[in-house]
């Protein structure tokens, strides 16, 4: 079903009420029919929102691979968007326990279960000659828009990270894309970034399967089908490319919207082919526009296809200044601010 509004969204937060009916696409359906990639029984499952299927995916790791742990600032009781909650009385604290609020002490103290991310764990397969990995470390963080977090805490960092070889970087869009690719990061044996956006812990609902399923890393997924221009994005930020897409095709604007999924490594063919097809191509993202993963993208295609492209690469990001808590609305990618971008693009 198609999302609210990001305005009816905002609101209902500030509320603290109402929930928001995610599109998943043919991947995560096929994970709720249990045909997905991995461990998938196919059994029933029930709507529970982001943060349930982030916890859920938690308990199966832990449950199923006994060298699992969870670490870091406040992860004992819960955490601040209750994400591990429940962890340590059934697991124990010493599996599931708090550290130090430093977050360089949290990645120095996985040295030895695994290693400091960007000097260590990024480079230890390289440097060992692929003869050791750094045993499955996933890193799990919140980012993105939240409404209220300012210039601090409503950030997107990916690109930061999609800048050293040896990561991956993963963001999902909905709870039943957020379980399934948890469990495969988590049993990945490279070094993953795992970005959950904090938008969505609790807005976005719908049907996850309660049992054990993994959904593929670096495959992007197309989850609507269109012939005029592709749409590329992650994360939160699919709601609103979506509903940019449905206003479009009220103007008969046919938008292929491609869900990224994996930003490193990422699903060059995918995104080729549907931009082969359309020959138009806009990526939007929260984060800034200079430096941001969509210039990378951007440059990419624009190599891939350029005898096919019929228009410039559009982008529609964040502005270049630190995130403004009272200007919120003109700093964020917005639905109009696309569905503008999307009539430049076809009209060039």
């Amino acid at each position: 079903m198609a999302a609210k509004s990001l305005r009816e969204i905002r609101r209902a937060a500030a509320a603290g009420i109402g929930t928001r009916r995610c599109f998943s696409g043919d991947a995560a359906a096929a994970a709720a029919a249990g045909v997905a990639e991995g461990k998938v029984g196919g059994g029933a499952g029930k709507e529970v929102n982001l943060f349930t299927a982030i916890n859920q995916a938690l308990h199966i790791a832990l449950d199923t691979d006994p060298r699992s742990y969870v670490f870091g600032e406040d992860v004992g009781f819960g955490g601040v968007f209750r994400c591990t909650t429940g962890l340590a009385d059934r697991f124990g604290r010493n599996r599931v326990f708090n550290t130090p609020l430093c977050e360089q002490g949290i990645a120095g103290f996985a040295v030895g279960l695994a290693a400091m991310i960007v000097n260590e764990a990024a480079k230890f397969r390289y440097r060992s000659g692929n003869e050791f990995n750094c045993g499955g470390l996933t890193i799990r963080s919140p980012y993105g828009a939240v409404g209220h977090g300012g210039h601090y805490h409503s950030q997107s960092p990916e690109a930061f990270f999609c800048h050293v070889p040896g990561l991956k970087v993963i963001i999902p869009r909905s709870p039943r894309e957020a379980k399934g690719l948890l469990l495969a990061s988590i049993r990945d044996p490279n070094p993953v970034i795992f970005f959950e956006p904090k938008w969505l812990y609790r807005l976005a609902v719908e049907e996850v399967p309660e049992e054990d399923y993994m959904l593929p890393l670096s495959e992007a997924e197309v989850i609507r089908k269109g012939s005029d221009i592709t749409l590329i994005g992650w994360g939160a930020q699919l709601a609103v490319l979506e509903e940019a897409c449905e206003d479009a095709a009220k103007d008969g604007i046919s938008c292929e919207l491609i869900d990224l999924r994996t930003l490193i490594p990422w699903d060059k063919e995918t995104v080729e082919a549907s931009v082969s097809k359309t020959g138009k191509l806009l990526v939007s993202h929260e984060a800034p526009i200079t430096g941001g993963f969509g210039a990378e993208i951007a440059a990419s295609i624009t190599e891939r296809c350029f005898q096919r492209l019929e228009a410039p690469v559009a982008r529609v990001c964040g502005l270049d200044t630190p995130f403004p808590l009272v200007y919120e609305t003109f700093y964020m990618p917005t639905k109009n601010k696309v569905l503008d971008a999307i009539k430049a693009t076809v009209n060039y």
